[in-house]
């Protein structure tokens, strides 16, 4: 087993649909190894598009089951467990540093992993033995807030925590069902986003609407937003280096780590 490592990076996937579980990709293959290159976490912290909520929430059960938030998709998805536990402990103190950051952070038990969490942890950690603590996306507010947010809880990498991020970098599901190719709209906006994210320009992806066609590539906030939060959890002055990069029609799969 690997030594635990201090600090941790924190890390943005774009998590894709439920099944890319089920069938070799890139994507799939990039996961499987990243956890070879880094060392073990102490554990995870996870913010998912698929867990929304207006203040930052934090899930405090010790034990998450799973949550099946799709549908139409291959019936032995619905059968898949991650029985990683939960990190109770963790979230109580990452509500702390929020809630002393004036964020008004909230708690939550009961909750199970979502498809955001679940899907690419099963791949990453498939032995489901690193505890997991998840907090909520707040699509009602700024890529600045949960630049903020990122920020308040960055001191938890030094403990061996990897903050994740899970959503998207692009995400414009209708474009997606349509049987669109890869567009130059969805291409546009994510040169853009690595060009300023490898710059270490925070406010630029704080401020990711003005981006190019941002809008058409996110219609909805949701997907984008752990992106803003990883990259403030990888400190103040850090500098995103993309791990992966691939598109599947207007859909981007790209990865990065801060920090």
């Amino acid at each position: 087993m690997n030594e635990i490592f201090s600090p941790q990076p924190s890390l943005f996937i774009s998590h894709g649909a439920p099944n890319i579980v089920l069938y070799p990709s890139e994507t799939r293959a990039f996961w499987q190894d990243l956890s070879a290159k880094w060392r073990r976490p102490s554990a995870l912290l996870v913010m998912s598009a698929h867990f929304p909520a207006a203040r930052p929430t934090f899930e405090t059960g010790g034990h998450p089951g799973m949550i099946y938030d799709f549908g139409g998709f291959e019936p032995e998805l619905y059968d898949m467990t991650f029985p990683a536990p939960g990190a109770p402990a963790l979230a109580e103190k990452a509500f702390e540093l929020a809630d002393a950051a004036g964020l008004s952070a909230a708690i939550s038990k009961g909750r199970g992993y979502d498809h955001g969490t679940w899907v690419p942890l099963r791949i990453m950690f498939p032995h489901a033995d690193i505890p997991v603590a998840t907090l909520s996306v707040q699509p009602r507010e700024t890529g600045a807030h949960h630049l903020a947010l990122g920020r308040a809880l960055a001191p938890l990498r030094q403990e061996g925590v990897l903050i994740v991020g899970s959503g998207g970098a692009t995400h414009n599901l209708s474009a997606y069902f349509g049987g669109e190719d890869t567009p130059p709209w969805a291409r546009n906006f994510n040169d853009w986003l690595c060009e300023r994210i490898e710059a270490g320009d925070v406010d630029a992806v704080a401020a990711w609407e003005k981006g190019p066609d941002a809008l058409l590539n996110h219609p909805t906030p949701e997907h984008f937003l752990p992106l803003p939060f990883a990259f403030g959890a990888g400190g103040p002055g850090a500098r995103g280096r993309r791990l992966h990069h691939a598109f599947i029609g207007p859909i981007s799969l790209d990865a990065y780590s801060f920090g």
